[in-house]
């Protein structure tokens, strides 16, 4: 059995990881609710959230904090996806969840490199999310058997979704954190209803991405920016929008949590 690490560099770039995911989360499940109110001008997608947090008094030094929590969350996934400290397993569904730490560890590390571009103006960096996602959707359709493998990112980020789903219903998150019972009652239901929003996002881009790969067309891919515009242009969309717009503010609240809470296994350690 894995122990929690105390005050170990890894358990202290994790709870800064999750806090900089939380501030993410909040800006762009704030911007979309500004959206759902009325159209804006704002990008309501995790490199829209760090444009906007750059804008602010002393932004250069809380954007480069949250680039910091960045890297140091990229560090975690990927302990956890490699050292399996959460002892996922290595049958299927052990190996899928740490495949999903792997891309999650990427995702984050590419997120804090546009940061940085952001702070010391490298002028690399791709502000457009979508676009960004399409570029390398299109790079992977060019691979042998690459409508296979953007298939495969689709039904991924579905099973991403559902997984969240599950994950919020069954208060599964729960076993990961050290904290009494009557403090999880409390907590349970924020972290549930942002587990829920992230869940209905991430199945919406696996979507996007299974009709990329069906119709061998990059441009049909889209990321969170996408997702969020799909549901705004359905029946009652502004509501819909709304919703899921303050359950992505409640999955950073979630965030928050995860960084007080979490338990965080070191992987030389073994009771």
């Amino acid at each position: 059995m894995r122990q929690q690490s105390k005050g170990s560099a890894l358990e202290w770039l994790a709870r800064l990881g999750y806090s900089a995911r939380g501030i993410v989360y909040l800006i762009v499940g704030a911007l979309a609710v500004l959206d759902a109110l009325g159209p804006t001008e704002e990008s309501t997608d995790s490199k829209g959230a760090l444009e906007k947090l750059l804008t602010q008094p002393f932004g250069d030094f809380l954007l480069g904090v949250v680039a910091l929590g960045l890297v140091g969350y990229s560090i975690w996934r990927f302990v956890q996806a490699g050292w399996d400290v959460d002892n996922h397993g290595a049958d299927a569904k052990g190996l899928a969840i740490r495949g999903g730490l792997l891309v999650s560890a990427v995702t984050h590390v590419g997120l804090a490199v546009f940061a940085l571009s952001l702070i010391f103006a490298w002028g690399t960096g791709n502000g457009d999310e979508d676009q960004s996602t399409q570029d390398w959707t299109a790079w992977l359709l060019s691979q042998t058997l690459g409508q296979w493998l953007v298939g495969a990112v689709g039904v991924a980020m579905m099973g991403a979704g559902l997984a969240h789903a599950y994950k919020a219903w069954k208060i599964e998150f729960g076993k990961r954190f050290v904290m009494d019972r009557q403090t999880l009652k409390w907590v349970s239901p924020i972290c549930q209803f942002g587990l829920f929003a992230r869940g209905i996002v991430f199945t919406i881009i696996g979507g996007f991405f299974i009709i990329a790969a069906v119709r061998f067309n990059s441009g049909e891919a889209r990321g969170l920016k996408g997702a969020l515009e799909a549901l705004e242009v359905q029946p009652y969309g502004p509501i819909l929008l709304g919703i899921v717009a303050l359950g992505l503010v409640a999955f950073g609240i979630y965030s928050f949590i995860e960084a007080g809470y979490r338990r965080v296994n070191h992987p030389k350690v073994k009771g």
